[in-house]
C-alpha cells in the first residue's frame, strides 16, 4: 500500500464509528448481536470464546470485534469489545501491513501533530450531558461498565483515555488505567509506579489541590495505541495524542470539559469528567471483599489494592446512542495496545545506536506485549558478531518492563512463534547462548517476580532479565542455510489462494 493511499484512508478514519464502518467491509473482522447480555461477567464470558486470544484461559481464539446491541438495564447503550484483539485488524485500521506496524508507529513519533481544541458546540461527545449535581445521577445505572469475571472488585472501565495536565507546567499526558466504579460518583484509579499521570496527581496533592481529569471512552484506535507509548520514547511532558495525529495526518480534536478545567477527546463516544481528590484513598475491593481486582494482562487476576486514589465524578457526556468500548484484561487487545508501541520504541532506539542491524521487532501474544520481544538480526559481516547482544541490552533500555529478549536471524519469521522456537531448537545452546541479568526492576503484575517464588529475588517486582541468543555465529552461517523451494504462482492452481492467506 502506498503512503498516499494510506494517508487518504487515515484521513477517512478519525473516530470509532468511521473505523467500525471500515471494518464492516472485511470478512470476519466485525460482528454484532441483538441477544440481550448482562454486562456483569456474561459479556466478557461470551467474548472469551469469540475472539479474546492472548493469555486468556483456553479455550479462546483470535476472532472478530463484537458489538452487543442490547445491554440488560441500559436501553440506549451498546458495548464494543475486542476491537484491537487481532494484529491484522490493527493493520487494517491503521492502513499498513501488519509486519510494518512498528515502523509506522516509530515514524509517527517523528511526524507528531499536536492536538487542537474545538468549540464545545462542535464536539459530538457532548451531545448529551449529565451533571453530577443532577438529582438521581448515578454512574452505576448510567454507564454499563462490565466486569470481566464474577469475582472482580466491581465494574471497570478498561479502555478509558485518561487525560490531564501537569499542574506546574501545563503539559498534557494521556494513558490507560484500571478504573473501578466505587459509587454513584466515585471511581478508583490504580497507578503502576512511575506513570506520568500519577506524577501530575502527586504534584497536585502536594499542593493540596485536586487534579482535573477526563476519561474518554470509544475513540479512534490510533489514539488508544499512541497512548501506550512510554519513556524514553515519550518522556514526561510528551503528549501522546500528537502520535495519533502523526498516524492519521491530522490533529486530534479536543474540547473543554463542561464541569472541570480539563480537555477531553471531542469525538469520543463517552466522556467522564472529574477530579482526583487529594489525600483520599479507598480499598479497591471495598464492596466485594474478594481480595481480587480484575484479570490483568499476564493472565492472572490482579490483587485488589489496599489504598487507591479516587476520582470524584462531576459530569458524564456522550454521543447519542453511544458505544461503550471495553476489553478483557488478558486478551490480545492488550498485546497489541502495549506491544506495537514497544516494538516501535525498541526499533527506534536500536536503529539509532546500531543502524541496519535489526530488521524488525515483534512483541508476541505469549509475552503480553510487555514481557517478551523477538529481534530479527541481520549480521552483515564478522564485525556484527556480538552486536546482536548489544541490541538486546538496548531493547531493555528502550522498555524497562521487558523481561525476555529472543534474538533470531533474518531468515526467521518473527511473527510465527513456531519459527522462533525452531531457531531456538537448532541455533541455540543453553550454556553458551543464555545471558542472565539478575536483580533488575521490571513489572509488579508478574507473579513470579517475588521473593516467595525465588530466593534470588530481593523484592516484589524485581526479576532476572534474560537474553536468548538464537542467532548463528557469523562464521558458521553457510552451514545453517534453510532448504530453498521453487517460487511458484499458487493462484494458478488454487485461484484466490493468496487472498485467503492475507
Amino acid at each position: 500500500m502506498t503512503d498516499m493511499t494510506r494517508s487518504t484512508e487515515n484521513h477517512e478514519n478519525y473516530d470509532l464509528r468511521s473505523v467500525i464502518e471500515r471494518l464492516k467491509k472485511y470478512d470476519n473482522e466485525y460482528v454484532e448481536t441483538n441477544e440481550p447480555v448482562d454486562p456483569a461477567a456474561e459479556l466478557s464470558g461470551v467474548y472469551r470464546y469469540v475472539g479474546a486470544g492472548g493469555t486468556v484461559m483456553r479455550p479462546t481464539r483470535t476472532g472478530p470485534a463484537m458489538v452487543f446491541n442490547k445491554i440488560k438495564g441500559y436501553d440506549d447503550f451498546r458495548v464494543l469489545i475486542g476491537l484491537l484483539s487481532s494484529r491484522q485488524r490493527v493493520a487494517r485500521i491503521l492502513g499498513a501491513p501488519k509486519e510494518e506496524l512498528a515502523r509506522l508507529l516509530r515514524d509517527a513519533v517523528h511526524k507528531a501533530i499536536d492536538p487542537i481544541v474545538i468549540a464545545n458546540e462542535q464536539a459530538v461527545c457532548q451531545e448529551v450531558i449529565h451533571l453530577a449535581s443532577d438529582e438521581g445521577f448515578d454512574l452505576r445505572t448510567l454507564l454499563p461498565a462490565p466486569t470481566n469475571t464474577p469475582e472482580d472488585a466491581g465494574p471497570y472501565f478498561t479502555m478509558g483515555m485518561c487525560y490531564a495536565a501537569d499542574p506546574q507546567t501545563g503539559e498534557h499526558d494521556v494513558t490507560i488505567h484500571r478504573l473501578c466504579v466505587q459509587g454513584k460518583d466515585e471511581i478508583s484509579m490504580y497507578f503502576v509506579p512511575g506513570r506520568h499521570l500519577d506524577q501530575f496527581r502527586i504534584k497536585a496533592e502536594q499542593a493540596g489541590n485536586a487534579l482535573p481529569i477526563t476519561i474518554s471512552i470509544g475513540v479512534d484506535p490510533a489514539i488508544e495505541i499512541g497512548a501506550c507509548f512510554e519513556p524514553p520514547t515519550t518522556p514526561l511532558g510528551f503528549d501522546e495524542l500528537s502520535i495519533a495525529g502523526g498516524l492519521r495526518g491530522r490533529a486530534v480534536e479536543l474540547v473543554q470539559g463542561v464541569a472541570v478545567n480539563a480537555r477531553a477527546i471531542a469525538n469520543a463516544e463517552v466522556v467522564i469528567e472529574g477530579e482526583l481528590i487529594p489525600d483520599y484513598r479507598v480499598r479497591e475491593d471495598q464492596h466485594t471483599n474478594t481480595g481480587k481486582a480484575m484479570p490483568e494482562f499476564p493472565g492472572y487476576t490482579g490483587d485488589a489494592q489496599a489504598a487507591v486514589p479516587v476520582i470524584k465524578v462531576k459530569a458524564v457526556t456522550h454521543r447519542k446512542h453511544p458505544i461503550l468500548q471495553t476489553c478483557i484484561g488478558p486478551s490480545d487487545e492488550h498485546t497489541n495496545l502495549a506491544g506495537i508501541p514497544t516494538e516501535a520504541s525498541i526499533l527506534g532506539m536500536v536503529e539509532r545506536a546500531l543502524p541496519g542491524l535489526v530488521k524488525n521487532v515483534h512483541c508476541p501474544s505469549p509475552g503480553t506485549g510487555k514481557y517478551m520481544a523477538v529481534l530479527q538480526i541481520n549480521k552483515r559481516s564478522l564485525q556484527d558478531e556480538g552486536r546482536q547482544r548489544q541490541a538486546a541490552l538496548l531493547a531493555f533500555s528502550a522498555f524497562s518492563e521487558l523481561k525476555h529478549v529472543f534474538l533470531v536471524d533474518e531468515d526467521v519469521d518473527i511473527f510465527d512463534l513456531n519459527d522462533v522456537i525452531w531457531a531456538m531448537t537448532t541455533r541455540y545452546q543453553g550454556d553458551a547462548d543464555t545471558i542472565f541479568i539478575p536483580g533488575v526492576r521490571c513489572h509488579p503484575l508478574d507473579p513470579s517476580q517475588d521473593p516467595a517464588f525465588s530466593s534470588s529475588i530481593r523484592a516484589h517486582g524485581i526479576t532476572c532479565k534474560t537474553i536468548y541468543d538464537c542467532t548463528v555465529p557469523y562464521h558458521l552461517k553457510a552451514n545453517f542455510q534453510r532448504s530453498q523451494f521453487m517460487e511458484v504462482d499458487v493462484d494458478r492452481f488454487l485461484p484466490g489462494f493468496s487472498n485467503l492467506t492475507q
